[in-house]
């Protein structure tokens, strides 16, 4: 898709993703000859991670093997494993060659949230999750192989954490209140939506200490908001951990620091 324009790119890759998934439903892999792909890595074994405004590049390590010398990618794509729809760019390609044999062709990918909205005939939101990668490789002798899903990884909304601990400072023995809120990117309109009925980790470190350690847990409520009390027996400081989902991203919250009377 490279030299297309942005929104062109995104609703064809969401229209060949669909086509190349249904395909794959009758043979993993097809091709000529003894080259494969032996091992992929997408994004240093990470998940990738979208929010609303930055552009976000990864790359897809792919490990390729032939008797005569691997001479390249000629087609990477990448789309949730169940729809079938996909939003990244691949936007260049260089292989660097570990013996006579073998070589690691690294594609890069790229997504920009300001291509997102109306990009697919349903809710964007429904690619986030699992994904799968499909390449096709050829060799020096002219023998190729197009590969269906050679590696899976996870494609996530990205997420915001606050933390707020009152009164500040407090009296020994007193109650805290810890507040905060959990949202996660929306790709239809690019902001940010509380994101309710989550598990979320209430986390404290004494201070002069190095570690957190969680205290309890507490349930996001209306528009993803939180709140719980605690006693007051020391002075420290307190965050919020949430450890994401197959759809969105974890995320820690900056500690409130919080000194006794």
């Amino acid at each position: 898709m490279q030299g297309r324009t942005a929104r062109t790119a995104w609703i064809l890759a969401g229209g060949t993703a669909a086509l190349t998934l249904l395909a794959a439903t009758g043979a993993h892999a097809e091709g000529r000859g003894d080259i494969r792909v032996t091992k992929t890595v997408v994004n240093n074994g990470n998940n990738v991670i979208v929010g609303t405004t930055k552009r976000v590049t990864y790359p897809i390590a792919i490990t390729i093997r032939d008797n005569s010398g691997v001479k390249g990618l000629t087609h990477v794509d990448v789309f949730n494993k169940t729809n079938g729809w996909g939003f990244s760019d691949w936007v260049d390609t260089r292989c660097a060659k570990s013996s006579s044999t073998t070589s690691v062709c690294t594609a890069t990918m790229t997504i920009v949230p300001a291509w997102l909205p109306d990009s697919q005939p349903e809710d964007v939101d429904h690619a986030a999750g699992v994904w799968q990668v499909n390449a096709t490789v050829k060799a020096n002798d002219g023998d190729y192989w197009i590969s269906d899903r050679i590696a899976e990884f996870k494609m996530k909304r990205a997420s915001q954490l606050t933390t707020d601990a009152a009164p500040e400072p407090v009296a020994k023995g007193s109650k805290l209140t810890i507040t905060g809120k959990l949202a996660r990117a929306n790709w239809e309109d690019l902001k940010y939506h509380g994101f309710t009925g989550q598990i979320v980790k209430l986390q404290y470190k004494k201070a002069g200490t190095a570690h957190y350690s969680t205290v309890k847990t507490v349930k996001t409520g209306e528009a993803g908001k939180l709140t719980t009390k605690v006693t007051a027996t020391s002075s420290g400081s307190w965050r919020w951990y949430f450890p994401g989902t197959t759809t969105t991203a974890r995320i820690v919250s900056t500690g409130d620091a919080v000194k006794l009377k």
